[in-house]
């Protein structure tokens, strides 16, 4: 089997292809900070205490653990990038949006990431 038959194999696994263009279970920082440029929304489950040290000012703030409010705040008709402050939480939260409908995917490397691939973030 060749790698490249292997590579999209596995990508078909985990939910995304090459040839389909859909979000896998995570993104690297610099691909999320071009998809909310193109209009992906920005889904942020730190809580509130830690939203106020600093966030994207796009992002939309629901903590892990209200992330039952998601429906009334965030539409499923584009990708949703979900940030956190490593990518623990935002795995958590990116997995519980997929199995609601969304077409979510964690943030790898949690806002430190997005901030060092150039996302705003507003203090």
């Amino acid at each position: 089997m060749s790698t490249l038959t292997f590579m999209t194999r596995l990508r078909g696994l985990f939910g995304r292809t090459e040839e389909d263009g859909r979000l896998g279970a995570r993104v690297d920082a610099a691909r999320a900070v071009d998809l909310v440029r193109s209009g992906a929304a920005l889904l942020d489950v730190r809580e509130r205490a830690e939203w106020r040290t600093g966030h994207a000012p796009q992002a939309v703030n629901i903590p892990l653990g209200q992330l039952d409010e998601a429906p009334q705040r965030l539409q499923k008709t584009g990708p949703v990038l979900v940030v956190c402050a490593s990518g623990m939480r935002s795995r958590a939260a990116a997995k519980q949006l997929r199995r609601q409908g969304y077409e979510a995917a964690s943030i790898a490397g949690g806002m430190g990431a997005w901030q060092a691939a150039g996302g705003a973030v507003r203090r």
